[in-house]
């Protein structure tokens, strides 16, 4: 008898959880109903009504819900520079990864990769004394001045080649109480036909003309075996923050893969030659072939260019650790070296950039030969600029620039094959 009581119970508590759910269903489906269709202007503020996955974001996930009132949002634009001759692209000159520009007595200042050699790069299993193996082989840091941007005169070495090191490359500006000072990347002369294992270094000077001194020595320590940045660091980028050295950089890991991972880090300092700590959360980026950052607002934003999910992206962080999207855009500058009027000031008003030097690879007229040349962007991701031609929300190609980027001759075959 209580069996039977039990389970008539259960039956009827069973019928009437059902009811309620059906009824908070229906309820659901009316008020969606009766809630219509979407406005045909977009709301400025995020609307009081059930919303698609898509249409949350674009109300939480950005800073405004139209693209281009984004202060984080724009396309980039490109200038030939003048003067840097190339040796008509054959592949014996390369002109590479800028610094950020800075202005000093009326000019413009910029360092960059530059490698001068008899022949193009050879890539070969064992290094030779003067053939490069990669395009940024056998280079050293030279730099150029300006009064516009768009013109430049080449003032020479600023970091040669050091007695036991392949090439020195990749370098960025801090400038520090008065003193000034480059990080850079060196490749140890090991015989290895990639030079690609490389650490960061330093070199300061009284002036952005030099001379510059070698610190000498490791300033950010590469990661234990079996660490993240164990191999490699790449793209030192010195900001001042908080009163203090934040120098950003990257680190090609997880070699079990066709293609290296490439995330970037961050090591704190309170004076320019260490010691660093290495932040961490490391690394703080999770895409980008390249490490660009500038002040913005309290914290730091950062163009993530090229490799990885969040490749094409800018990114901002409050405290310079943790990265949210704010934007995705296209066909953004390769190792832009960007002109930032505030990147030493510890301002917690940062007003973001409108121009800088990049660099564009594979630039040679010789078949099989590779040389990289300096070119100017400019862009609005400035709080003190509104250009609406920098915001448009896409670029237009011709055919010739889809074809160039057509099958290999393997996959043409695998296709053949399938038919």
């Amino acid at each position: 008898m209580l069996n039977r009581v039990w389970v008539t119970m259960k039956y009827y508590n069973a019928k009437i959880l059902c009811g309620l759910l059906s009824g908070l269903l229906l309820s659901a489906c009316n008020s969606s109903n009766e809630q219509g269709a979407f406005p045909y202007n977009l709301p400025p503020e995020k609307p009081n009504r059930n919303l698609s996955a898509a249409v949350e974001r674009v109300y939480d996930n950005y800073r405004t819900p139209l693209q281009d009132d984004n202060e984080l949002y724009s396309q980039f634009k490109y200038t030939e520079l003048k003067g840097f001759d190339y040796n008509d692209c054959d592949g014996t000159i390369t002109r590479r990864d800028p610094s950020k520009v800075i202005r000093y007595n009326g000019k413009y200042y910029v360092w960059y990769t530059h490698r001068d050699t008899e022949t193009a790069p050879i890539r070969t299993e064992k290094t030779q004394p003067n053939i490069p193996s990669r395009d940024w082989d056998l280079a050293e840091i030279w730099y150029a001045t300006s009064n516009d941007g768009f013109t430049w005169e080449e003032q020479g070495v600023a970091v040669p080649i050091p007695n036991g090191i392949r090439a020195v490359s990749t370098t960025d500006i801090l400038i520090w109480k008065g003193k000034y000072y480059l990080y850079y990347q060196a490749f140890p002369d090991n015989g290895d036909g990639l030079v690609n294992d490389c650490y960061v270094t330093v070199s300061y000077a009284d002036s952005p003309d030099g001379p510059w001194m070698p610190a000498g020595g490791v300033v950010v320590q590469n990661g234990a075996e079996g660490e993240w940045d164990s191999k490699t660091l790449h793209d030192p980028n010195p900001l001042v923050h908080n009163g203090k050295i934040y120098l950003y950089y990257k680190s090609d890991f997880d070699d079990t893969i066709e293609h290296f991972i490439k995330m970037a880090g961050l090591a704190i300092a309170n004076d320019p030659l260490g010691p660093f700590e290495k932040h961490p959360l490391n690394p703080v980026l999770n895409s980008g072939h390249e490490v660009s950052l500038f002040p913005y607002e309290e914290g730091i934003a950062a163009l993530v260019i090229r490799d990885g999910h969040e490749h094409f992206t800018v990114q901002y962080a409050p405290d310079g650790v943790n990265f949210e999207i704010e934007t995705i855009t296209e066909l953004m500058p390769i190792s832009a070296g960007s002109y930032i009027p505030d990147a030493f000031t510890d301002t917690k008003d940062g007003r973001g950039i409108t121009w800088g030097i990049c660099h564009v690879n594979h630039a040679s007229k010789v078949k099989g030969a590779q040389n990289s040349i300096l070119m100017r962007f400019d862009c609005d991701l400035s709080r003190d600029l509104h250009d609406p031609q920098m915001k448009i929300s896409r670029y237009l190609y011709k055919p010739e620039f889809y074809y160039q980027h057509g099958l290999t001759p393997r996959q043409r075959e695998r296709i053949q094959q399938n038919n």
